[in-house]
């Protein structure tokens, strides 16, 4: 059973209001940019990384850098808090893209070896 609520924000149903869909349309619109952006930006972050990788691996540096992971964690913790973004989702997204650098790293210098 489908409530009043519901059916008036339907927008698969095409039974919504005209602009509300048009509202929910350019919202979805702004993401799918931001989404774009935002892998464009990972893509750039990661060239930068495979290059930190390679300057490792041929100065015999290890793949992780513990010290620098803990401030860029802190840094990037205050950057979601003034930006009223979870720090916590925060550093769970940076944990995992510092886990992919890692292991790039590591992979780079075992080509190396």
């Amino acid at each position: 059973m489908t409530t009043k609520h519901h059916a008036d924000n339907a927008d698969s149903a095409g039974t919504a209001d005209p602009a509300v869909l048009a509202e929910l349309g350019r919202l979805r619109e702004s993401i799918d940019n931001i989404d774009a952006a935002v892998v464009h930006m990972l893509a750039e972050r990661f060239k930068c990384t495979q290059q930190v990788g390679h300057l490792k691996a041929n100065h015999h540096l290890p793949p992780a850098d513990p010290a620098r992971e803990s401030r860029q964690i802190a840094r990037l913790r205050e950057l979601a808090e003034n930006a009223k973004l979870d720090p916590a989702f925060a550093e769970k997204f940076l944990n995992f893209i510092i886990a992919e650098v890692i292991r790039h790293h590591e992979t780079i210098a075992n080509e190396k070896a």
